[in-house]
């Protein structure tokens, strides 16, 4: 579950100085870099698509792509929810044999 633990423990910048993830345009790729095989990524980015943070980068997305993902989908209440379930989907689908083509 994406609330059961304090993620911010295991995420792959804890030790990052902050402002690397608080920039702007082409640096803004660079700071997602560090967000690549992140273990909580998928949590940071429910934290900052659930309260809406404005600025940085969180989960591997900029403010732009986050409000860009807000406007498609606005009838979202909880994003921890919408994504845990995608993550147990997609966890059934790559273990389950039945769901892997032949």
């Amino acid at each position: 579950m994406l609330h059961d633990y304090d993620w911010g423990d295991a995420a792959a910048c804890r030790d990052t100085d902050p402002d690397t993830m608080f920039v702007e345009q082409a640096k803004q790729e660079r700071a997602k870099t560090t967000c690549l095989g992140c273990p909580v990524r998928t949590e940071c980015l429910a934290h900052a698509l659930d309260n809406q943070l404005e600025f940085g980068v969180w989960g591997g997305m900029t403010e732009r792509e986050r409000r860009a993902l807000l406007r498609r989908r606005p009838t979202v209440t909880s994003w921890r929810e919408l994504l845990e379930s995608a993550r147990a989907e997609h966890a059934r689908a790559t273990t389950d044999p039945r769901c892997t083509a032949a």
